[in-house]
């Protein structure tokens, strides 16, 4: 007599993190429509607040770029562009990287590439 034991695994943190950074590189920035949620009516049931999987959400995400594709269910999706961090925004906090000190042997966020944002730089 064999015994055979069956358990799911989880992909590895490197595959996980790749398929984030792919998902991420290829994010598509949308809009929300302007248009009211309708209200679900009452429904006679003993869970009255539970809301159906497919009617959770009655909206579709359009595009920002009308020239684009709607964006899949699976697909990685935002409402705002990040701030710029090379330019100084006092409303945000941001100290802009003007003037700072870089380490022009480095490729790392010290580094004078990332650092001057392009703009060029003297050591």
């Amino acid at each position: 007599c064999t015994v055979k034991t069956c358990w799911m695994r989880l992909p590895t943190f490197r595959s996980v993190g790749d398929a984030l950074k792919d998902g991420f590189d290829g994010a598509s920035r949308v809009m929300m429509p302007n248009t009211e949620i309708e209200a679900q009516p009452q429904r006679n049931d003993a869970a009255p607040h539970r809301v159906p999987r497919r009617a959770r959400y009655r909206f579709q995400l359009r595009p920002h770029n009308p020239d684009h594709k709607t964006p899949g269910v699976k697909d990685l999706v935002y409402l705002e562009s990040s701030p710029g961090f090379c330019e100084k925004n006092p409303r945000l906090g941001i100290p802009g990287t003007h003037g700072r000190a870089c380490n022009d042997t480095s490729i790392g966020v010290d580094g004078c590439d990332l650092m001057c944002c392009g703009r060029g730089y003297r050591t």
